[in-house]
């Protein structure tokens, strides 16, 4: 099979295409034959800073496709079903960057009818963060459903990117009322199509103030992509008992918070990790994203807000550089023949 491995931490180019034999499945295993990986930033940090836990690694945590063999005791799963899958390179030599991959049971999900493998390819990273931000508001819902954030005002930060997407596609079908800040009029026509009720360009308007003019009571959830950059505006803007869920470091790594004003908020700060959530919470959002997806409303491409950038495997170098230099959308890799 093809497989893209790395043996050495760096810069894309040490990616390269190989071929491998195909995997076989152990005790509680799946084989999945990849149609499409996705790749996150994680993937990216992961291979350029180490440490190697492995001689050789495949990346990408993400991905989707069919189940090819099931190993001894697997009952959840037959060969022929379609299916998505997370943390396929978490404490694991070999990702979704391959023509077949091998994970166990409980790091695969099925993909309900009609749902695209390209939407499977994307639920991972940014769906499961984007449901773990949403659920940690002191006496909020610690689940997902229809109703479950009704009366709510959720403040997406960044919200053309895939966490941000997934969360306005979540927070809307909850029922909250969805505001996000973008920098450009292509990124709020993207915000826009994904759902989101108020857009706020923070470069064009004075953001403290529209949002005020939205919300005068304050927002409840601030799902934060820049806490550095943002830390005054969430203090100011957000209610009574809000949480600001800080699930990346974009902009750097210590931020400065003001004690006066979030003390007389009882504002809570919650760091989002989804490797360190705990079993509780990412079975709850697994189960959670498995209903948004029967229920249509997860849908990505450029109408649906999230634009889609494609490469063949052979060319995963060029996809962790995109994601790398912060191009806008969600790039996949067509690890199968379209």
């Amino acid at each position: 099979m093809r497989s893209i491995v790395y043996s050495q931490s760096g810069s894309p180019d040490v990616l390269r295409l190989v071929e491998r034999d195909v995997p076989e499945p152990g005790p509680g295993e799946v084989r999945v034959r990849v149609a499409v990986s996705g790749v996150n930033p994680t993937d990216w940090k992961s291979r350029a800073n180490g440490p190697m836990e492995f001689a050789e690694v495949t990346p990408n945590q993400d991905g989707a496709g069919t189940v090819d063999a099931v190993g001894e005791g697997v009952s959840e799963f037959a060969v022929g079903d379609r299916v998505w899958m997370y943390f396929s390179a978490r404490n694991r030599p070999t990702g979704t960057a391959q023509e077949y991959t091998v994970l166990p049971v409980d790091r695969v999900v099925r993909l309900p009818a009609g749902t695209s493998f390209d939407i499977g390819a994307t639920m991972g990273v940014p769906a499961l963060t984007a449901h773990r931000a949403l659920t940690v508001l002191e006496g909020g819902p610690s689940r997902l459903h229809p109703g479950a954030l009704e009366g709510k005002i959720v403040l997406v930060a960044g919200g053309a990117g895939a966490v941000g997407h997934a969360a306005i596609q979540l927070a809307r079908w909850a029922g909250a009322t969805v505001i996000t800040t973008i920098s450009t009029e292509e990124k709020a026509a993207l915000a826009r199509a994904a759902g989101a009720h108020h857009i706020v360009n923070y470069r064009s308007a004075d953001a403290a103030a529209a949002i005020a003019a939205i919300a005068p009571d304050g927002v409840d959830i601030v799902v934060e992509v820049s806490i550095v950059r943002n830390a005054a505006l969430d203090a100011e803007i957000v209610g009574s008992r809000a949480v600001v869920s800080m699930y990346a470091d974009d902009g750097g790594d210590t931020a400065a918070v003001a004690v006066r004003p979030n003390m007389v908020k009882n504002t809570r700060y919650q760091f989002v990790l989804l490797y360190t959530i705990g079993p509780e919470a990412l079975s709850a959002a697994i189960e959670d994203v498995t209903a948004a997806l029967i229920a249509g409303v997860l849908p990505v491409g450029e109408q649906h807000g999230l634009p889609l950038l494609r490469f063949p495997l052979d060319q995963t170098a060029g996809a962790h550089r995109a994601v790398q230099e912060g191009v806008v959308g969600k790039v996949l890799i067509d690890v199968e023949s379209r």
